[in-house]
Order: C-alpha cells, then sequence, then structure tokens
C-alpha cells in the first residue's frame, strides 16, 4: 500500500477544518482533508435541528477573510450558516475525502513525518496518508453520548439523542423529557413546547441563563475589562432580566458565566424564550435521573412521571485518543487540549488541533490562522 503524501494532513471537514483549509490555501500549503462523514460540517447538515440559529452575534463567527453576507440577520439561522459554508467551500476551492475513518496517526521519528491511516467507507479497504503536519479538527462535538441510566433499554417509548432530532412537530400532545440543560436541550424543550408538546427538562446543575444581548455586551466588555468584572455585571444583568429563577427549579453557579466557560467549557445557557415557557408552567423543571422503567421515569427527588418520548440533550464525547497515537503533550484523554488557551493550538513534532479551545467559531477561526502561519514558517 503505497501512501499519499502531502504537506498538511487535516482530520475533520467541519467549520474547523475549512478555516485551516482556506488559511493553508492562502498561504499556497499543500493539505489533504480527510472526513469520516459523507459531506463537510456534518453535524450543521446532518445532525442539527430545524430551528438552530447561532447564538453569537455573526462577527463573532465568520470564518477567516469571508464575512457573513450582510443581508444575514445578526444571529443566523441554520440555512443561511448552511449557505455561508457552502459559499467558503467553493470560494477557497475546498476539497475533502469523504467516508475516511482514521483508524491512526503516528509519527515516525525515522523520517520525521506522521503516518496516517484510514479505512475507505466505499470501497471498505484501508488507506494511507504520510504528511509532516497533522491538525486534529475533528471538534468539540465529535461524538453523540447518552449516559448509561439504569432501566433505559425497558423503556416502551422511544429514546434519542438531540443529535437526531428535528422538529417538535411530530410530537405534538406527548409527554417528552428533555434530558439536558444546555442550549441544544433547552432550545429543544421550547420547540417541543411550542409544538403542543407536553413537556419536561432535567436540570440536575447550576446554569447561567443570559439573553443574546448580554452574551454579546459581554463579549465586547471582555476586550476591555477583567473576567470577573464582565461576570458581575451579567450575572446582576441576569437577576434583572429573569429573577429568581430558584423557585422553578433552575440554581446560578457560584463562578461567574464566562470563567466556567474559559476554565471548564461550561456555555452558559442563551435564553431564546425557554424561561417563559417555565415560569408559565407549559415546561416542568425536574432533578437528575435515577432510574427508567418501561413506561415511568423516577427521578431524584423520588418523584415519577410517564413519558412517551426521551431525548437525550446530553453532549459529546470525542474519541481522538482511539486513533492519535503517541501524543502525550497536546490532548487529554477526552480529547481536549493540556495547554490553556490562548497556546492550546501547538502541540510538538507537526501535530496541532483547530476548534477546541472551547470558545465555539470565533475560536476555531484564531486556531486556523495560528496553525497555517506558523506552518508556512517552516
Amino acid at each position: 500500500m503505497e501512501a499519499k503524501e502531502t504537506v498538511v494532513i487535516v482530520v475533520g471537514a467541519g467549520p474547523s477544518g475549512l478555516a485551516t483549509a482556506a488559511c493553508l490555501k492562502t498561504h499556497s500549503v499543500p493539505y489533504i482533508i480527510l472526513e469520516r462523514e459523507y459531506c463537510f460540517a456534518s453535524l450543521w447538515k446532518q445532525k442539527s435541528y430545524d430551528r438552530l440559529h447561532l447564538h453569537l452575534a455573526k462577527q463573532f463567527c465568520q470564518l477567516p477573510f469571508m464575512s457573513f453576507p450582510k443581508s444575514c440577520p445578526t444571529f443566523v439561522p441554520k440555512k443561511q450558516f448552511l449557505q455561508y459554508l457552502d459559499d467558503y467551500v467553493t470560494h477557497f476551492n475546498i476539497k475533502s475525502l469523504y467516508q475516511r475513518q482514521v483508524v491512526s496517526a503516528f509519527y515516525d521519528e525515522n523520517f520525521g513525518k506522521w503516518t496516517i491511516k484510514a479505512t475507505n467507507g466505499v470501497s471498505g479497504e484501508f488507506e494511507e496518508y504520510s504528511s509532516r503536519f497533522l491538525v486534529v479538527a475533528t471538534g468539540e462535538t465529535c461524538d453523540a453520548y447518552i449516559p448509561e441510566v439504569e432501566g433505559l433499554s425497558k423503556f416502551s417509548g422511544d429514546f434519542i439523542h438531540s443529535t437526531q432530532y428535528k422538529s417538535g412537530e411530530v410530537y405534538g400532545n406527548k409527554h417528552v423529557l428533555v434530558v439536558g440543560c444546555g442550549n441544544s436541550g433547552m432550545e429543544i424543550a421550547l420547540d417541543l413546547a411550542n409544538n403542543g408538546a407536553k413537556v419536561s427538562i432535567v436540570v440536575r446543575r447550576p446554569v447561567h441563563v443570559l439573553s443574546r444581548g448580554m452574551i454579546n455586551w459581554g463579549l465586547i466588555l471582555l476586550k476591555y475589562f477583567p473576567c470577573y468584572i464582565v461576570d458581575s455585571f451579567m450575572v446582576l444583568l441576569s437577576k434583572m432580566k429573569y429573577g429568581d429563577l430558584s423557585r422553578y427549579g433552575i440554581h446560578r453557579p457560584q463562578e461567574g458565566p464566562f470563567s466556567l466557560k474559559v476554565k471548564f467549557g461550561k456555555y452558559p445557557v442563551v435564553d431564546v424564550g425557554t424561561c417563559n415557557k417555565i415560569k408559565s408552567g407549559e415546561i416542568q423543571v425536574l432533578p437528575g435521573l435515577r432510574g427508567i422503567g418501561e413506561t415511568e421515569v423516577v427521578f431524584e427527588d423520588g418523584r415519577s412521571h410517564s413519558f412517551d418520548s426521551i431525548i437525550f440533550a446530553t453532549g459529546f464525547t470525542r474519541s481522538t485518543k482511539t486513533w492519535l497515537k503517541g501524543d502525550n503533550y497536546l490532548l487529554n484523554d477526552d480529547g481536549t487540549p493540556k495547554t490553556e488557551f490562548p497556546n492550546h493550538w501547538k502541540g510538538e513534532k507537526g501535530l496541532y488541533c483547530a476548534g477546541l479551545a472551547r470558545r465555539g467559531l470565533y475560536g476555531a477561526a484564531m486556531d486556523a490562522q495560528n496553525i497555517a502561519n506558523d506552518i508556512s514558517m517552516h
């Protein structure tokens, strides 16, 4: 098996991988993108719900060297974001090899190069690639995660991960439990309620609730003030707008919203109407799960309720460590960078990561430019 050689291998054709490819192209650096799905930005194209909008203003979400069209609203909806990505790929003539599942990548000390092995999803054959540099751009949202809950296999209703959810239209008048109180869980709960479902949502940990306006003001203020000052201001604004949410089962963390995001990657909930539904009683807040029966779900407070469907908005895991061999300096076992921002993107021996800074599309754009600049100097 003869290896295909290039200067840079990029693993992943999500926004991070596309941004990296565009930046490499501006430096005339040859690259190959390996993507396990059959399209680029598969999470957005295949695994996101219909009503999804970018939660940050468009100026914080654009990729390098190409702004959103002026006609796009401040908070870009899914359809227009996908059009932006299509235009981005066309503009930079980004080519990817699809249905390539990377199974191993290791650095060959003798040749000073990375050897990457992948399976071709069409032919089933193994393929080998060789490059001086390797960029991990598989993203924070790599593999859908559903926790092990006692009795889940006995549940007679249907249950899915949030990546399989499209719209609440098919859930009208059904009793639906949403497990997970991040942005996806909160927005899916709202969509279900708007479509006539009887909705409950599991909120088992404290969360900050902010509006889109608050988030964007916070990002601007962070350029001029320390994080703790901005956090204090955000919490004050949240209290003024939403009041005491603990009476509805939602508690605020002790640490501020931006501090939590930077340190632990825990995003604040960007409220787009869910809180009003919770206050009105249209969405019921419940504590953590204790177990699941054939039709009933038992919660940590001892109560039980019957549901027709369960939607797990329980996040993602990263499988990088299953194929990236010999790396003990860039990524942790969970696939997150060992080094804190802003130096998280560069490892050793030509290894880099893009889009793992816990700073969304803005962070991915910064990573891509840093990586391409560093590679071009070599």
